[in-house]
């Protein structure tokens, strides 16, 4: 796993735009295109996974089957549903977590069943602004844990998720990012309370296209998070940035 504290990229970095001549992925959907930079440095793994099944094809023709307004955007998966999916390697891979690299809005982040079960499916985070408040309420919450027995922190988390914080390694930069671009905090990998860590592996950030992927979330939906009519992935093209 890559190093957390790496400091070859720091936080907010992921809001640059890209380098002439990096390579970026250009997500070409049914409702246009989103363009995405990628982190390499951070989570080699991941980004390789993602470019060589671009490369490959793997995501064309697919959907973005889950859709939570407020929250993210997901797809990259063959069957349509959130069950299928593999990564290049035929087998799931291990997280990789930075505490640089965070679940903002825009960012690109790896769907999974759990810990070190990634594959093919990934989403971009999309959700409002964090209040000031929940980091009293996130205090609150990891002050009470740190209190508890393995057992009872278990309990903790099989009753509501892994989506406790540790407020220790929590800043006032980490919380402005949040404030002021919105995101999904609570799935930052490198920031959980718990042990083993839980959390989804940030490898990329969207630099252009945030208007797609805010009309994605907004269309309508089941009551299992599936449009109703198919948004498309009709495909994911591996380029070579120009500058705007």
């Amino acid at each position: 796993m890559p190093d957390p504290d790496d400091e070859s990229l720091s936080l907010g970095q992921q809001l640059d735009a890209p380098e002439k001549g990096e390579e970026i992925a250009i997500i070409h959907t049914s409702m246009g295109d989103i363009y995405v930079r990628f982190f390499p440095e951070a989570a080699p793994k991941a980004v390789y996974n993602f470019k060589k099944l671009a490369l490959e094809g793997y995501y064309d023709g697919l959907t973005f089957h889950r859709i939570i307004s407020d929250f993210m955007i997901q797809g990259g998966d063959p069957n349509g549903d959130g069950s299928g999916g593999q990564s290049i390697w035929k087998e799931e891979f291990e997280d990789e977590f930075s505490t640089r690299l965070v679940n903002i809005t825009g960012s690109l982040a790896m769907a999974n069943a759990g810990s070190n079960t990634n594959g093919s499916q990934f989403f971009i985070n999309q959700a409002p602004v964090v209040d000031p408040s929940y980091w009293q309420s996130m205090q609150a919450n990891y002050d009470q844990l740190k209190d508890m027995s393995e057992k009872e922190k278990q309990s903790v988390l099989n009753y509501y998720g892994y989506s406790f914080l540790n407020m220790d390694k929590v800043d006032e930069k980490y919380k402005e990012l949040y404030q002021t671009q919105g995101g999904n905090p609570s799935l930052d990998g490198a920031y959980n309370a718990f042990d083993p860590q839980r959390g989804h592996t940030v490898f990329g950030q969207v630099f252009k296209g945030m208007d797609v992927v805010r009309a994605i979330s907004k269309v309508q939906t089941n009551s299992q998070d599936h449009p109703l009519e198919n948004i498309e992935i009709e495909k994911v093209e591996i380029a070579e940035y120009k500058g705007e």
